[in-house]
C-alpha cells in the first residue's frame, strides 16, 4: 500500500494501533474514552488531567502520534519545555511529515531561548507546508528575539501574504521596522493592526511612541488617550503622555500625567522630570 501524505499515515497507525489493541487487550473503547477526555480536559486548561489520560493512551498504543502531539501541548502550556519537545519530538519520529509537531518544538524552543532551534523547525514546518503563516510568524519572533530584524521582516511579510488579517502580524512587523528607526512603515503597520482589532492596546501604545519619536505629539496624545481610555490603570500611558504634553509646552497638563502615573505606581524616570521641572518652572 501507498501513503499518499500526513493524514493517510497517521490514519494507518491509528487504524493499525487500535485493531491491535482491540483483538490482543480488547481496550479499543477506552484508548479512545481516555483520548477524548484528555482532549476535553486540554480545552478547560485542566493541564495535569490531560496529561495524565495522554499517558494512558500511550501506554495502550505506544504509536498513537496524536496523544504525543497533545501531550507535548498540555505540558509547553504548563511551561515544561523539555517534556514538551520530548512528545513532539516522539509524535515526528512516528510522523516525518508533521509540520504542526514541528512549528510547535520550535514555539517550546523558543519559549527555551534556543531560538537557532526553534529557527530550524519552523523551518522544517514551511518545508513541508509552504503555506503555514504561522511556522514564518513564529520563525519571525525567534528572528526578532535575535536581533536579525531584516529576517523577522520578510517572515511576517510573508506570513501576511498568506494570512492578511492577522493583527498580531503588522504589529510584530511594526515592531520590527521600529527597532530598525523606520517609524514611517511601523505606524502603518501599528495602523493596520488596529483597524483588524480596534482594541489593540499595544499597538496604540507603541503607535503614540512613534508619532512621539517622528514629533507629531497631538497624534502621540490621541494614542496614549485610547490606551487610557481602554486601560484606565496604565500609569506608563500617562507617563507617555505627559512627554507629549511637555514636547508641546504645555507643562500643567504634563505634570497631571506624571502626577497621576506616580499616584498609579509607575516610576517615572527623573531626568524627565528634572526636565520637566527646568522647562515649568516648578517643583511638581
Amino acid at each position: 500500500m501507498r501513503v499518499q501524505n500526513k493524514e493517510t499515515f497517521t490514519g494507518i497507525l491509528l487504524a493499525l494501533g487500535a485493531i491491535v489493541c482491540l483483538y490482543l487487550t480488547g481496550c479499543e473503547a477506552s484508548l479512545f474514552d481516555y483520548y477524548n477526555r484528555g482532549t476535553a480536559y486540554g480545552k478547560k486548561g485542566e493541564y495535569d488531567r490531560a496529561i495524565s489520560d495522554y499517558s494512558k493512551v500511550l501506554e495502550i498504543n505506544p504509536w498513537f502520534v496524536q496523544a504525543y502531539y497533545n501531550r507535548g501541548g498540555a505540558y509547553g502550556r504548563k511551561g515544561q519545555y523539555d517534556l514538551a519537545i520530548l512528545d513532539y519530538t516522539k509524535a515526528i519520529e512516528i510522523n516525518p511529515e508533521f509540520s504542526e509537531a514541528y512549528n510547535n518544538r520550535g514555539a517550546a524552543y523558543g519559549a527555551k531561548g534556543e531560538y537557532e532551534m526553534a529557527i530550524s523547525d519552523f523551518g522544517k514546518a514551511i518545508e513541508i507546508n509552504p503555506g503555514y503563516a504561522e511556522a514564518y510568524a513564529n520563525r519571525g519572533l525567534a528572528y526578532y528575539n535575535k536581533d536579525e530584524y531584516d529576517q523577522t521582516i520578510s517572515d511576517y511579510s510573508k506570513a501576511l501574504e498568506i494570512k492578511p488579517g492577522d493583527d498580531e502580524a503588522y504589529y510584530n512587523r511594526g515592531t520590527a521596522y521600529g527597532k530598525k528607526g523606520e517609524y514611517d512603515r511601523a505606524i502603518s503597520d501599528y495602523s493596520k493592526a488596529i483597524e483588524i482589532k480596534p482594541g489593540f492596546v499595544r499597538a496604540y501604545y507603541n503607535r503614540g511612541r512613534a508619532y512621539g519619536v517622528e514629533g507629531e505629539y497631538d497624534r502621540a496624545i490621541l494614542d496614549f488617550n485610547k490606551v487610557i481610555e481602554i486601560k484606565p490603570g496604565d500609569g506608563e500611558a500617562y507617563c507617555n503622555r505627559g512627554a507629549g504634553y511637555a514636547a508641546k509646552g504645555e507643562y500643567d497638563k504634563a505634570w497631571e500625567d506624571v502626577n497621576k502615573a506616580e499616584d498609579l505606581g509607575q516610576e517615572v524616570h527623573q531626568d524627565f522630570i528634572k526636565a520637566l521641572r527646568e522647562a515649568s518652572g516648578r517643583e511638581k
